[in-house]
This record gives structure tokens, sequence and C-alpha cells, in this order.
């Protein structure tokens, strides 16, 4: 177990991902649409015109090719009629159990609500910026790979014990195995790095990690995952 100071810096709540869609995506997206002369639009236009060529479907047509565009051949076409139906009233992004499909739940959900003037539900997720000061700097190497189960562990401490991530982890957080981390941190990316210190800045859904803005600096404990390798026969 390695010793850290948590303290949480900056916290703010978001209704898109930084980056999710991008011109690529959007241009894709109207070639499904069958626009004719997408390639001819203007870069700063894209979006706009994505946003109008998907209002020309119905809601639940339009959140069926959004889906079939994110999640390509993960979902069966009665799976995608099923989810876009339940898109209409349902926060996907935290209630389907398919726990790696909620970033992509989120980000369809995101662009379908901005399309139709709030016809889907408004999502929501967090963004924060947190330091971690090493008892050794060595302990950083922590972060080196696979870091978001032991940052998971370095937060958690930080929230209200009935926070959900508490409720439904516990044991994960408590072991070395916590493989559904990567689905709760959906990006994370590094601020600045001294010797012992480490700044981070952490995307995820509100579902899980809203209740970190209440955090104040504190001590915590982690540890990494350990990688099981396959046996070769």
């Amino acid at each position: 177990m390695k010793n850290f100071t948590v303290e949480r810096l900056s916290f703010e709540t978001l209704s898109a991902l930084p980056g999710s869609w991008t011109n690529q995506d959007y241009l894709e997206l109207l070639g499904l649409l069958e626009f004719d002369e997408a390639s001819e639009i203007e870069p700063a236009e894209l979006k706009a015109m994505c946003l109008m060529a998907l209002t020309d479907l119905e809601p639940t047509e339009a959140a069926q090719l959004v889906l079939n565009y994110l999640f390509e051949d993960q979902l069966t076409q009665g799976q995608l009629e099923n989810l876009a139906h339940q898109m209409l009233t349902e926060k996907l992004w935290e209630e389907n159990p398919q726990l790696h499909q909620h970033e992509g739940f989120f980000k369809a959900t995101q662009l379908l609500y901005e399309a139709y003037n709030g016809k889907f539900p408004r999502a929501e997720a967090v963004q924060f910026q947190v330091q971690l000061t090493a008892d050794e700097a060595d302990d950083l190497t922590l972060f080196a790979t696979q870091p978001e189960a032991p940052l998971l562990r370095l937060l958690a401490p930080g929230m209200p014990d009935n926070t959900l991530l508490k409720r439904l982890f516990s044991d994960q957080l408590a072991s070395n195995s916590f493989a559904e981390a990567p689905y709760i941190i959906w990006q994370l990316r590094t601020i600045r790095q001294q010797e012992s210190t480490l700044v981070l800045e952490v995307v995820g859904s509100a579902y899980w990690l809203d209740d970190f803005k209440y955090a104040d600096t504190y001590t915590a404990t982690t540890q990494a995952d350990v990688v099981v390798e396959a046996e070769i026969s």
C-alpha cells in the first residue's frame, strides 16, 4: 500500500465530453444520413449540418443511427431498436447494465439532446483536477500504466460513505482487482508532474464521481491492480 496526500484543485459539471465528437465523426454521420456533398461543407459548419440532418429523422431513428455508428457490430438490430426507444426517457450511461458501453451512451445522448432541443435526457459528466503527493517519489510509478484503478482508490476516501462508488465497488476498491475502473474514469490527462507530485485531470460520469466535489485535502492509501498473465499451454 502506498500513501498519498490528495487535494481537489477544481471541479465542474459538463454536458458534453471534451473532444468526444470530431469533424470526421460528423462527416461519417452525414454519410450515413446520405447527405449529398458532405465533403464540401466548411469544417466550422459540419456540426450544425449534422445536427440539422439528424432532425430530418424521427428521434428514435436518429438514435438508432448514432448508436449503430458508435457501437458498430456490438449491438443487434433488436438491441438498437430497444435502446433507441429507451434513450428518450432513460439515462443509459447510468442505468444500462453494460458498464463498458456507458461512455458511448453518454456521447450519443449528448449529441441527440442538442439536436432535438431536449427531447432526450440531459447528459451530465464531471471534470476535475486532483493533486496527488506521494510519501515516496517512486510511488508515482503507480500511475504510469493502467492508472484508473489506483486513482479511484484514492478518490473514494474523499467521498461520503454512502456514495455509489463505495456501495457498489467496495470489494474492488479494497482489493487489487478493479477491472471496471477504465469504464468509470472516461478521460484521464496528466497536467503536470514533479518529483513527488502529480496533477491529473479526470472526466467521468456524474453518476459515479459527482460526490468528489465535497472532497477536502486528505491522506489515503492505494495499490495497483495485479495483472494476471495467461498461461501458455
